[in-house]
């Protein structure tokens, strides 16, 4: 056990935060790109799919059983065990006559184990490594969370489309991707079990009264900060554009030229989206942080407001002009991928801002959970309004909704030094 305590940091925080990354893109990229080979409607896919946020939506409301009970340590082999069990259902049910609703039903559970390993690997983070430490750490943690999330976008996703123009069969090539999951995430259950530090911190937390109490007043000392309605205006509406993009970009990518689609097949969207696309929102969210810690998030945040929501044009140009060179295609959306990345670094930091104080941790949490609902309750309805207006003018729609974001930033007050090195 002393030595897995001394443990360098390098043996655990990548595989950690690759394992944190890779239940969330399960659940809200491969579970649309599954569902839409497997013949399912935008409108359902959208819907049901968006439901699948709630548990990041929530998760503060159970931040405290995280916290009281048990170790942080526990509860991260736990859930990954769990989810490597979740995942082996999936793909057990592909062929199943009621698999949309079976596999929903496991997403959902997985999604809330999902949710509960995120809560406890923050915390572990900080109770694991000093205060220096954390911040040096910080761009790896960040770098293979990404990385999760190319490997699920790209490669599986490259891999699901190769199995189904192999084998003519989507649902098998989606049984074959969650069974690799599952296989993957029971390896990680096994050595972090064998590798994760036990550090004397990671201890239950220590009540100060009933849990119901201690819960309340932190959520009171939340909404208590000062300008806090124009915070959640401002968590709320970020992403109101986006999230109604990032929910239909996949099926437009795939869907045939006749329902107003580039018709890609699933192995050209994991290049072109998944593997590309990932790599530079990575590149981008590494520039953006480096540019605020240069300048500062107050100087940096309407450049970052811009850089997030402007390139949503480049759909509206997709849409229209429905280019068959699939290197334009890349490039495309190669641009708008780097610009969301670059400047969803200024929204992470503002979260960051807002949660400093006694209860940060559980603080972020709750920040996180809005920034959660901002993405699932447009969400869910984007289905039914891109049906309703067709590829065009859907994208046409999302430009007017990003609006909101910038009438918020207008309204934000930062500390002018916040974020400069």
């Amino acid at each position: 056990m002393q030595r897995v305590q001394r443990a360098s940091p390098w043996w655990w925080i990548p595989t950690l935060y690759f394992g944190q990354g890779l239940p969330y893109v399960v659940v809200m990229t491969l579970s649309v790109v599954m569902y839409k080979n497997t013949g399912f409607s935008n409108t359902d896919i959208a819907l049901y799919t968006g439901w699948l946020y709630l548990p990041w939506v929530i998760k503060p409301l159970w931040s405290p059983v995280v916290e009281l009970l048990r170790t942080k340590r526990f509860w991260i082999v736990g859930m990954q065990l769990f989810i490597g069990a979740a995942l082996a259902l999936v793909a057990l049910t592909t062929h199943l006559p009621g698999f949309f609703q079976m596999s929903l039903a496991i997403l959902w559970l997985l999604a809330f184990s999902s949710a509960t390993h995120d809560i406890a690997a923050d915390g572990y983070y900080m109770l694991a490594l000093p205060q220096h430490q954390q911040a040096a750490f910080a761009g790896v943690r960040s770098t293979f969370y990404k990385l999760a999330m190319i490997a699920g976008q790209g490669s599986l996703v490259y891999l699901a489309g190769k199995l189904t123009e192999s084998t003519g069969d989507p649902r098998l090539a989606w049984s074959v991707v969650f069974a690799v999951l599952a296989a993957l995430f029971l390896l990680l259950f096994v050595y972090h079990l064998l590798m994760l530090p036990a550090p004397a911190a990671d201890q239950p937390g220590e009540r100060r009264g009933s849990l119901l109490a201690d819960f309340l007043a932190t959520f009171r000392s939340f909404f208590a900060k000062p300008d806090i309605l124009v915070v959640l205006g401002f968590l709320l509406t970020f992403r109101l554009g986006e999230a109604q993009l990032l929910k239909l970009a996949v099926p437009f990518l795939l869907d045939p030229a006749d329902k107003g689609g580039l018709a890609l097949s699933t192995a050209q969207v994991g290049l072109v989206y998944g593997s590309l696309g990932m790599l530079f929102l990575v590149l981008g969210g590494l520039l953006g942080g480096l540019v605020i810690s240069r300048f500062g998030l107050k100087r940096c945040l309407w450049p970052m407001v811009f850089a997030v929501h402007l390139p949503d044009l480049i759909f509206v140009y997709l849409a229209s002009a429905l280019p068959e060179n699939i290197y334009l295609v890349a490039a495309c959306l190669a641009v708008e991928q780097f610009g969301y990345g670059f400047g969803f670094a200024a929204y992470v930091l503002y979260m960051i801002m807002v949660a400093d104080g006694p209860h940060k941790t559980a603080h972020y949490a709750i920040c996180t959970g809005f920034m959660a609902l901002g993405m699932m309750l447009p969400g869910m309805v984007s289905g039914w309004i891109q049906q309703q207006l067709g590829y065009q003018h859907f994208f046409i729609w999302v430009c007017f909704a990003t609006l909101p974001a910038f009438g918020m930033a207008a309204l934000v007050r930062i500390a002018p030094e916040f974020g400069k090195k």
